[in-house]
């Protein structure tokens, strides 16, 4: 039996639609019910619906009287604060395009970003950098009360298919490329409700990650506030100590983090927490290790996906179809996806690729001016993830690892190109080469091979990265080397780096 999954067809989306208008949908049906709560270890600031959609719509007029039109770009550069999600759907309703960015993001590396987008607008707070040279004129966040009472802006509507919005997601070129999403791809997040949370609308969902990041603005604000859920978010300065105390002060219900963030939750007793029914996982592997102490100290689940800023998340298990052992789990309902050898879908039980179906209503249009970038990502009617994978004869799936060489850094993709270059800008770095590199039984962190006349002082190397790369990228590992591995066609062998690095933690 070929490796195809097709567990059934979508729900159509409308003809005529706006995903922000989508997403605000509830608000009028229970107008004093708390949509998001920022959390802090002190207290919450509570936004409820009606504010929340008052707001977003009085953005998306502040928006248009700063000359944003239809598929204009607003670049989106704002802490864990409302006004990230707000300014996100604001855009959306009047049809020009966000781009959300994260707030760690250097003067350089969101100059690239600016330069190549070509933003109409600028939304930031105080305490993110921006562009240099600024492009376009900035719209500060401090006027966010002002927002709510302005003149609301009627939504814009059209084709499901045309594009919504812009998000960065690092390529193997190690030049980070802008995916663009079409207003559907909200309407085929449906299809994880049932297929990965077990959302329903009296849930509350914690989501420990940053608003700038699609596992956080799809699990975290996008899905709970479609079925009329509420959203708990972690705000500025709360660390992952807190968390335990907010997941039990604030009744949370569902949580969802990356497996960094469980790990850590870990190291301490959890208290008690009679509302949570389970946990979502996603951004890297979770260590079969990590899950069993989650389920030992909670009593409850932890259900894993998969996805790509592509697609977001597609393959999952979930309280209804948990993940075989061993597995990430199912092609959700709806989806269809496939593992492609040299030649087409290989047989069941046999490695290859995973691919999502051109059909697929949360696949998305492209990348920003980079249209043979995505060209070269397909094969007839499919698009390759690049991720190794294995379809078990009941299409459970068991993730293999990447094609590639990307690296995870507390969930976040990072390309090791990208972090080469920026050392390589080092007076007396002559190259270098960076891996993931395994340091325990469940844990993971950046390392760097550099090339030197002597080695280099690493608290020095790690402040210059600093100023170039965002703090999720920089190496926690430094070690100088005579040369760098290579094949015969001069590229960097990073298997024999990643085990020269783990021999020196006692990794086989």
């Amino acid at each position: 039996m070929e490796s195809i999954d097709h567990p059934g067809r979508a729900e159509p989306c409308p003809d005529r639609f706006n995903m922000a208008a989508y997403v605000l949908g509830r608000a009028d049906d229970a107008p004093d019910k708390v949509a998001l709560a920022i959390l802090s270890p002190s207290g919450a600031e509570r936004w409820r619906y009606a504010r929340l959609a008052a707001t977003v719509r009085g953005a998306a007029t502040v928006l248009r009287d700063a000359g944003v039109s239809p598929c204009d770009r607003v670049l989106i550069r704002i802490g864990n604060t409302p006004a990230f999600p707000i300014i996100y759907l604001a855009a959306i309703l009047i049809d020009a395009l966000p781009v959300p960015t994260s707030a760690q993001l250097t003067v350089p590396e969101i100059s690239r970003i600016a330069e190549e987008i070509e933003p109409a607008l600028i939304v930031a707070d105080a305490e993110t950098a921006l562009p240099d040279p600024l492009p376009c004129p900035v719209l500060s966040t401090r006027d966010l009360t002002e927002w709510e009472r302005c003149p609301p802006a009627e939504p814009v509507l059209g084709s499901p298919d045309r594009p919504a919005y812009l998000i960065y997601t690092s390529g193997t070129s190690g030049v980070p490329r802008a995916v663009i999403h079409a207003h559907r791809a909200v309407w085929a997040r449906r299809m994880m409700w049932q297929g990965w949370y077990g959302l329903r609308a009296d849930d509350r969902v914690l989501h420990a990650g940053a608003f700038n990041w699609t596992y956080t603005i799809g699990t975290g604000l996008i899905d709970p506030w479609s079925v009329g859920a509420t959203a708990l978010v972690p705000g500025p300065g709360v660390s992952a100590a807190h968390l335990p105390l907010l997941l039990k002060r604030h009744d949370a219900t569902l949580f969802a983090a990356a497996p960094g963030v469980y790990r850590q939750l870990l190291r301490a007793p959890m208290p008690r927490l009679p509302k949570l029914r389970h946990g979502f996982s996603a951004g890297e592997a979770l260590p079969e290790a990590t899950r069993d102490a989650w389920q030992r100290a909670t009593g409850t689940a932890i259900y894993e996906a998969f996805g790509m800023s592509e697609c977001s998340t597609f393959v999952s298990g979930s309280p209804s179809r948990p993940a075989p052992p061993g597995t990430t789990g199912y092609a959700q309902r709806g989806r269809h996806i496939a593992v492609l050898g040299e030649t087409g879908p290989v047989p069941r039980g046999s490695p290859g690729i995973l691919a999502v179906h051109e059909s697929d209503p949360g696949l998305c249009l492209g990348y920003w001016r980079a249209e043979a970038d995505y060209d070269a990502r397909r094969s007839g009617p499919w698009f390759l993830t690049g991720d190794l994978v294995r379809m078990a004869d009941d299409g459970a799936i068991d993730y293999l690892g990447r094609r590639d060489d990307m690296m995870n850094a507390g969930g976040y993709r990072v390309s090791p190109l990208e972090v080469e270059h920026a050392l390589n800008t080092h007076p007396d770095v002559s190259e270098s080469g960076a891996v993931e590199l395994r340091v325990g039984a469940d844990k993971s962190v950046i390392a760097v091979f550099y090339v030197a006349d002597a080695a280099l002082e690493e608290a020095a190397l790690a402040a210059y990265l600093s100023q170039r790369l965002a703090r999720y990228k920089c190496p926690r590992i430094f070690r100088r080397c005579d040369a760098l591995p290579r094949n015969a066609n001069g590229k960097i062998q990073r298997a024999i780096l990643r085990r020269r690095g783990e021999s020196s933690f006692g990794q086989t």
